[in-house]
């Protein structure tokens, strides 16, 4: 499978990380396969026309992450998947949505129950798909 990155202009996220995300994404529902080679950076950055400098930003990061593994002279391929990376990264996005409906429900008075009624449902809905 083939690896498709789309920048957009209006996200609210640098390009960088927009890069990053969609790589890191593509890693973990298995888009790229373990050892599957990443277009070089000066490829990535000539495709998206958008610097070397944030490709290799974004390349960096994810290694350091430990989604990819670059030889030298050879490229960059996609890591074998970690359970507990993965875990790990799922976690982080599950704070994050969490933090910032609290915040919304602080800010709309939504009380702690109410919260809590309404995670039981989303909850009870993901569990009937």
């Amino acid at each position: 499978m083939s690896l498709s990155v789309v920048i957009s202009n209006s996200s609210g996220l640098p390009i960088y990380e927009q890069i990053k995300e969609q790589v890191k994404a593509s890693i973990l529902d298995g888009g790229l396969a373990e050892g599957q080679p990443l277009p070089s950076i000066r490829q990535m950055a000539s495709d998206l026309r958008v610097s070397v400098m944030t490709t290799t930003r974004a390349y960096s990061e994810l290694e350091s992450e430990g989604f990819l593994v670059t030889v030298q002279g050879k490229g960059s391929f996609a890591a074998p998947i970690d359970n507990e990376l993965v875990r790990e990264q799922m976690l982080r996005r599950i704070e994050d949505a969490m933090s910032a409906a609290a915040t919304a429900a602080r800010l709309a008075g939504v009380t702690k129950p109410e919260l809590f009624e309404i995670l039981s449902f989303i909850l009870e809905g993901a569990n009937n798909d």
